[in-house]
């Protein structure tokens, strides 16, 4: 009896020893190895950049006081986030060891405001199944009245008996109908609640909220102290763009531009007090450039069957079987472009739909489809004759395909104050700077177009700042006056800004003339127009008039300029690149209140010659 005591004891001894057998061998002090406990950590956001469709967040993290390995449950982390994009950065004397993205369900939506929303939508769910069984109860007791109906027709009734079933069917009949009348008009109003809460809900810029979503961090506290960590990921839905408003005034104040930001954030977290930084830039993961593959000429036997015909007449045939349709082939080339692009910008890391991480057969892929299109476009290019080669450099054109180089600049702008931006499913527009630029002003009419005289301004962005592509507002003071499309501007760059028609310059254009005549083997057809210009200000203006002429496209026609004043345009941009097309242009000064009589007056005259036999049948703008 005494042995199984003791073995008894000995047996039930061994758990506790096993607990507390570490704690003694240690001298009372945990092992360093042990496995931390978890934290819920406080954090905030610090800084957002924003990308063209999405966005770079970067949080700052408290890490409590204490020795040690620390885990760290940041929560809840957005919708919107790409987990595989998450990394993390130390502080002072702080080391992280392992960042990870995990998930877990939750009883209720972790949105108050959500939560809220759900309750009210429970409650019309209940009170339209509830109207839903009234209505097939109603349907029941409206086929009961059908069979009653049926039975007293069948039935040896007396006369009184049979009326006063009748009666009874007819009453409820009306009855039942009023009160199926009462529970349709109920269940489409409750209906209507429905949908308005939804699309309430659908403006959260959240799904369902039942599912938590945390960053785990484990950190090692090497100094013994804690700090700050930053945890760094991207999110997706999220998209800005670049528009203006720009404000004229008098002729001797600054032109205010307002370089403003259009914004759209719905990732499912508010960005509050937040360093925001506005970025045009395409980042990608795959840094290094595409592989360039050998280029393969496709040969065909002529007269084989399904290949090119033989040449007739013995004659020299073109090296090239010209059975392609170029316009089909360049845009199945810009296609496979696209498909290139968003293979690349799909795996790149800022929200793409292809699970968000870098692939190596996805790149193959890609260069794949790059390569291919190079083809297309290089077989349009090989394979123009020489007429075209000419024909393309005597208009500036480059390569046929123009195939890359389309992104546009990569610019950054970093705004100077904090700012608050909530998740919502609207635009926010958010400023990014004014600026004050001294205008030229002058005036310019294209009568030959319609005879609105227009007021516009050369400006030179002598800002520090790219001003994107992107659409302008137009005032003149606080008079909106219009739109127009803002081009590119890079730093120093001249661009000209336009503030609407002006009503006190009047143009008019006018032929005063047109002789016909042989000469030799020609005819000659003499034209003599006229512009005049009405000015009702009360001070000289300057003023921009162009008009064209017919220009052939070889030789079977001659265009000769006559007489003309005053004197053309000396600009030397214009005399490159607008002359030779047979643009006229006119820089005049309009004196001040000339009209009638005294309006400013513009003359040219020209003529056309062609040979005898050749008829002019149209003229087309091109």
């Amino acid at each position: 009896m005494r042995r199984w005591l003791i073995g008894s004891a000995a047996v039930l001894c061994l758990p506790i020893v096993a607990v507390f057998a570490p704690y003694l061998w240690s001298g009372g002090k945990e092992k360093d190895g042990a496995a931390p406990a978890s934290k819920i950590a406080k954090s905030r956001i610090d800084r957002v950049t924003v990308y063209p469709s999405n966005a770079l967040v970067t949080r700052e993290i408290e890490v409590p006081d204490g020795e040690g390995l620390v885990e760290l449950v940041v929560t809840p982390m957005p919708d919107r986030i790409v987990a595989s994009t998450m990394y993390s950065e130390g502080g002072d004397g702080l080391r992280v060891l392992t960042t990870r993205f995990t998930t877990r369900q939750v009883l209720e939506d972790t949105s108050a405001e959500r939560r809220k929303l759900e309750a009210e939508m429970e409650k019309f769910q209940v009170a339209g199944a509830k109207i839903d069984s009234e209505i097939n109860g109603l349907k029941m007791n409206m086929d009961l009245l059908n069979k009653l109906e049926a039975a007293a027709d069948k039935s040896t009734r007396t006369g009184d008996e049979v009326i006063s079933i009748a009666k009874y069917v007819m009453d409820q009949r009306v009855e039942k109908a009023k009160e199926m009348v009462n529970l349709m008009e109920q269940k489409r109003q409750n209906g209507i609640q429905m949908s308005f809460l939804q699309r309430k809900m659908g403006e959260l810029g959240r799904g369902s909220g039942r599912m938590e979503r945390d960053a785990i961090l484990v950190v090692d506290r090497e100094k013994g102290k804690g700090g700050t960590v930053r945890l760094n990921y991207l999110v997706s839905s999220v998209s800005w763009h670049p528009e203006y408003k720009v404000r004229a005034g008098k002729v001797d104040q600054d032109v205010q531009v307002d370089y403003l930001a259009n914004l759209m954030q719905h990732t499912g977290e508010d960005w509050n007090q937040v360093k925001m930084t506005l970025s045009t830039a395409q980042p990608m993961l795959n840094a290094s450039p595409p592989d360039l593959c050998m280029l393969q000429p496709i040969l065909a036997v002529r007269g084989a069957p399904g290949g090119p015909p033989m040449p007739g007449g013995g004659g020299f045939a073109s090296p090239f079987a010209n059975s392609y349709a170029p316009r089909d082939i360049a845009k199945k080339a810009m296609t496979q472009r696209g498909q290139a692009w968003q293979l690349n910008s799909g795996q790149g890391g800022f929200g793409g739909g292809r699970g968000n991480s870098f692939d190596a057969k996805v790149q193959k892929e890609a260069e794949r489809l790059l390569n291919e299109a190079a083809a297309i476009e290089q077989n349009l290019d090989l394979m123009r004759s020489r007429t075209e080669v000419l024909a393309d450099l005597k208009k500036g054109k480059g390569s046929i395909a123009g195939p890359a180089g389309t992104d546009g600049p990569s610019v950054t702008y970093h705004l100077p104050n904090k700012l608050t931006v909530p998740s919502r499913g609207d635009e926010q527009v958010i400023e990014v700077v004014k600026l004050k630029l001294a205008p030229k002003y002058y005036y310019k009419t294209v009568p030959v177009l319609n005879t609105r005289v227009y007021r516009l301004a050369d400006l030179v962005n002598k800002s520090e700042y790219i001003l994107l592509p992107g659409e302008a507002t137009m005032y003149q003071g606080s008079d909106f006056v219009g739109r127009m499309p803002m081009p590119l501007v890079a730093v120093g760059e001249e661009f000209t800004a336009g503030f609407g028609v002006d009503t006190q310059l009047q143009v008019q254009r006018q032929m005063v003339d047109q002789t016909r005549s042989t000469q030799g083997g020609n005819q000659v057809i003499k034209y003599e127009y006229r512009i005049l210009v009405s000015s009702f200000k009360n001070q000289p203006v300057k003023l921009q008039v162009w008009d064209r002429l017919p220009k052939g496209e070889n030789e079977s026609i001659g265009v000769i300029l006559g007489k003309i004043t005053p004197d053309l345009c000396k600009d030397g941009i214009y005399l490159r690149e607008s002359r030779p097309n047979n643009l006229l242009r006119w820089d005049v000064e309009v004196p001040a209140n000339c009209s009638g009589e005294k309006a400013f007056a513009i003359n040219y005259e020209f003529r056309m010659e062609l040979d005898r036999q050749m008829a002019i049948t149209g003229f087309r703008s091109k």
